[in-house]
């Protein structure tokens, strides 16, 4: 009887992309990984593997047994960024700080990296963007001069793990993650294959040494981290610094969190000195007037689980284009419009043609639905020409069919216009339990809720001309508008306009 030979599979060839390194398993045009056309070449044949058992680095124990004190995290010295990490930096955590160019990534790390920094735990921060001289004087100007922060300026990847070998730091600091290349892989530093090789090689340093590691990443035009979607699964924290450019506030988003809640949020203020935590910033999203002003409604909008009160601000002009203007400013669009055919609709406000600007003060933006209840009284505020009451913030969702409904975190809400000195609010039913002191109006709907604007509408008549070369006519008198019911509990503290005035 012949012998059974044994026989090796056939190798199969190979294809890799020689732009980014994306290996495939077949050739084609576009490489899937950095959609380069004609990059993808073969290499070479691929055997196939198994991977045998092998040693384990320490034998699996039972849950109960893992010693927990070793994840305990450590204050970064800056509290707005502890909260947002859930109480700290965590040994061995990998952290990911994204944000558009000039929004203060590099400016806060910094101030970070030397309040971290002690005799028990240094800080080694490596810029690949910047010489040391930049960045000393950048600390010169926030000062954030230490003498355990240590400062290199390096773009290869095995230089910066030389430096951690020499440093031993606690925390590392990388500024940014899309500078850094390996000389084991071909292609530009920021590509997919770099990015992933340098994060990987970070990550399994900062396990292996209980090393903290802050990464600076760069976003795309949509807003999106540069870079392949692997590298937000690798990192532990994600976190989204925000702001625009010509305001003072900066939010730190929490994007994903293993150590801590994804819905929290940080405050700081931009100023010449570098970027100061906000324990309190509501007061950056309010204009202080002396007496109120037609257009404008108060809200308190949730970021993650602070609350925050803020200023809705509206204006409404007589149109000299056939398509009056719709613009926004700090507010979606789409949701400007709806609220403005609701107010009309249902609300019984002509708008006529007329434009109207809808805009946040301070910067921030107001993306969830509580605040539709204070656009439309802001709307109706402007095209009556009366102003809101002192001391009221309006709260709820609006309805295409005109309803308002309730919100989360309405107690929470109140709360926080309690405290800041709001004594009134206008509300959707069956909001829970009310701050002592403070008068909560509920509204059912669009109606009830614009009956809280009291007073009368400015009549503004435009003189009218005949025919051309005929006299002109004479101007009619202002037609008041009819008053409308304002419960007694709003009043109090208000003083009416006199219709003189405003004729």
């Amino acid at each position: 009887m012949a012998a059974r030979t044994k026989t090796t599979a056939k190798a199969r060839p190979a294809y890799r992309c020689t732009e980014c390194g994306n290996q495939l398993p077949k050739w084609v045009g576009r490489c899937p990984e950095c959609n380069a056309w004609g990059t993808v070449e073969e290499y070479g044949a691929v055997p196939i593997r198994t991977t045998a058992a092998g040693p384990v680095s320490t034998p699996a124990m039972p849950i109960g047994q893992i010693d927990g004190k070793v994840a305990t995290a450590r204050t970064t010295g800056v509290p707005e960024l502890d909260r947002v990490l859930g109480g700290g930096l965590v040994p061995g955590a990998v952290v990911l700080l994204a944000g558009e160019p000039g929004v203060g990534k590099s400016t806060l790390l910094l101030d970070v990296a030397a309040k971290a920094a002690s005799d028990q735990h240094r800080t080694l921060y490596v810029t690949g963007e910047e010489s040391a001289s930049q960045v000393r004087l950048r600390a010169d100007r926030i000062n954030a001069l230490s003498d355990h922060l240590y400062l290199a300026a390096e773009s290869d990847l095995g230089a910066v793990l030389g430096h951690i070998d020499a440093v031993n730091p606690g925390l590392l600091v990388l500024d940014s993650v899309q500078t850094i290349a390996s000389a084991e892989l071909d292609g530009a530093p920021g590509g997919p294959a770099q990015v992933r090789e340098v994060a990987g090689a970070l990550i399994r340093a900062s396990k292996d040494r209980g090393m903290a590691t802050l990464l600076v990443g760069h976003v795309t035009k949509d807003g999106s981290i540069a870079g392949p979607r692997l590298l937000e699964h690798l990192v532990d924290v994600v976190l989204s610094f925000e702001g625009d450019r010509h305001a003072r506030l900066r939010i730190i988003r929490g994007i994903k969190n293993r150590y801590g809640a994804t819905d929290e949020v940080g405050c700081f203020e931009l100023h010449d000195e570098g970027i100061i935590g906000l324990a309190d910033p509501s007061g950056l999203f309010l204009t202080r007037r002396d007496k109120p002003v037609p257009g404008t409604c108060l809200t308190v909008t949730l970021e993650g689980r602070r609350p925050l009160v803020a200023e809705v601000q509206a204006l409404m002009v007589d149109s000299q284009i056939p398509s009056p203007r719709r613009t926004t400013s700090g507010l979606e669009s789409p949701r400007i419009a709806m609220i403005l055919a609701v107010v009309e609709r249902h609300g019984g406000v002509k708008l006529g043609k007329q434009d109207i600007y809808t805009a946040t003060v301070g910067g921030v933006k107001l993306t969830e639905p509580s605040a539709d209840l204070a656009i439309a009284l802001a709307v109706a505020s402007s095209s009556s020409d009366t102003p809101l009451p002192n001391g009221l913030v309006a709260i709820g969702e609006v309805g295409l069919a005109g309803e308002v409904r309730r919100v989360t975190g309405v107690q929470r809400r109140l709360a926080e216009a309690h405290r800041l000195g709001f004594t009134h609010a206008l509300v959707p039913p069956d909001p829970g339990k009310v701050p002592r002191g403070m008068k909560v109006v509920e509204v059912a709907d669009i109606g009830e809720a614009l009956r809280a604007i009291p007073g009368r509408r400015k009549a503004a008549a435009k003189p009218r001309t005949e025919a051309a070369g005929g006299p002109p006519a004479p101007r009619p008198a202002p037609v008041a508008a009819p008053a409308v019911a304002y419960p007694e509990e709003l009043m109090q503290g208000w003083e009416p306009v006199d219709s003189e005035e405003l004729n």
